[in-house]
């Protein structure tokens, strides 16, 4: 009967228009929420099947979409971890109290989050989640782990304990008195000392002695390198004979270089040689055969340029940073940065089709489609943003427009009720 389906039309426009109301409410209460994606709903309208002169009204039904993939704007914070996702790009995140009772981490995805270093060493957001990254190796490298399942993602810890970087490389850039190989001259030594680290973070040297050969007559452009170690000074680590170029063009650079009693092999493409310290090897870098930035034999001077090593003391960590990759480093009192983890970012095919989990994440689906992880930066993704959070993308204004139009849909359809009532209410009183 048609009276009887205008008044189902208006009871669908009321139940549409308070589920409306309901989500605008819930926009404008998320409104300064970090990481809220506002829910929009849709109307659709519901056809019935009409023939002749009657019209069977069919009323209308509503779909709630939250829109995940319109995120808000970024804004500066002053917490190093607090973190943004620039662009595409989710952050893999665990709830605290699902991981503590089960042990396996079930991944959400999230936006944005600040999060703190907790009482348990964990990188903890106030929401209650724990950030996921894949650990790195001890040089810092990240191994190859699967992008298409957690395989590999941990919570983000960390120990306060101490640490310590041993020695493994130094180079040096100085140059040699071109005066001292000439006839005649005092063949004084120039002295070096580099500080290194060893194996438990104890500052040692290596010692450097260059003494100059003095020939007869003329000039012999060459210099005998000893080395050794403060933890064994009696003993050489390093000798070697290195001559000079004294031709126009390449005079003052390396010609040759000779090992002497110690020592590793002289690489003459890299310029580099391996001594033996008591804690181990260290690889020395003086320069490749006529090339400038090592060794060098000009003037009448000595001359250290630079040094340059890794290695550091024994430090506390003092701080956490993250980079726009989503490396996760450490940095110590020693002044040393080392990286512990990785946070990859998460892509899917539909950002929509996620289930919607309290503290504003969102948990992939199957009509989400499979995740896939990727470095930061790498694809489709953005970057990640430290000292930023991403603010709600709800428009406050856009909301109370929406609530004013749906008010009065609202008070649209209460009349067509009212008055499909005052309708059945004549036809009733026609009977009497």
């Amino acid at each position: 009967m048609t009276i009887s389906s205008s008044l189902n039309a208006g009871v669908s426009g009321l139940a549409g228009n308070a589920t409306r109301l309901a989500a605008i409410s819930d926009n404008i209460a998320n409104s300064s929420t970090y990481g809220y994606r506002r829910v929009e709903t849709d109307f659709t309208a519901l056809v019935m099947s009409s023939g002749g002169s009657t019209y069977t009204a069919g009323g209308t039904k509503v779909d709630n979409l939250r829109l995940i993939d319109n995120g808000g704007a970024l804004v500066s914070t002053s917490n190093a971890t607090d973190l943004a996702v620039d662009g595409l790009g989710m952050l893999p995140v665990v709830s605290a109290s699902q991981y503590e009772a089960t042990g396996e981490p079930e991944m959400l995805l999230s936006s944005t989050g600040s999060f703190r270093i907790n009482e348990d060493g964990y990188l903890a957001s106030e929401a209650g989640y724990y950030l996921m990254g894949w650990p790195a190796n001890l040089d810092g490298s990240i191994p190859n782990y699967p992008r298409d399942t957690i395989n590999g993602l941990e919570p983000i810890s960390f120990s306060p304990s101490l640490t310590g970087d041993p020695t493994t490389s130094v180079g040096m850039a100085l140059n040699l008195p071109a005066t001292a190989t000439q006839a005649g001259s005092a063949g004084e030594p120039e002295y070096l000392e580099i500080e290194y680290f060893d194996n438990v973070g104890i500052s040692q040297s290596i010692s450097i002695n260059f003494t100059p050969t003095v020939p007869a007559t003329g000039t012999s452009n060459e210099w005998t390198m000893v080395m050794t170690d403060s933890a064994d000074p009696a003993t050489p680590i390093g000798e070697y004979t290195i001559t000079f170029d004294g031709t126009t063009g390449s005079g003052g650079t390396i010609a040759s270089v000779a090992v002497g009693a110690a020592g590793g092999a002289y690489d003459a493409a890299s310029g580099t040689f391996t001594v033996n310290v008591v804690g181990g090897p260290i690889e020395v870098e003086i320069g490749s055969i006529g090339t400038t930035g090592g060794l060098s034999q000009l003037g009448s001077s000595f001359a250290p340029i630079s040094m340059t090593k890794d290695g550091s003391s024994v430090g506390n960590m003092v701080s956490v940073e993250v980079d726009e990759s989503g490396y996760v480093s450490a940095l110590y009192d020693s002044g040393q940065s080392r990286v512990l983890y990785q946070v990859p970012l998460a892509d899917l095919p539909n950002y929509n089709g996620m289930d919607a989990v309290d503290g504003s994440t969102f948990r992939p689906s199957k009509d989400s489609g499979s995740f896939f992880l990727w470095d930061a930066g790498d694809g489709p993704t953005g970057s990640v943003k430290s000292y930023a959070r991403q603010e709600s993308s709800t428009d406050i204004a856009q909301e109370l427009t929406d609530m004013i139009r749906t008010q009065r849909a609202y008070s649209s359809n209460a009349k067509v009720i009212q008055t499909v009532d005052e309708m059945l209410q004549e036809t009733t009183n026609m009977k009497r």
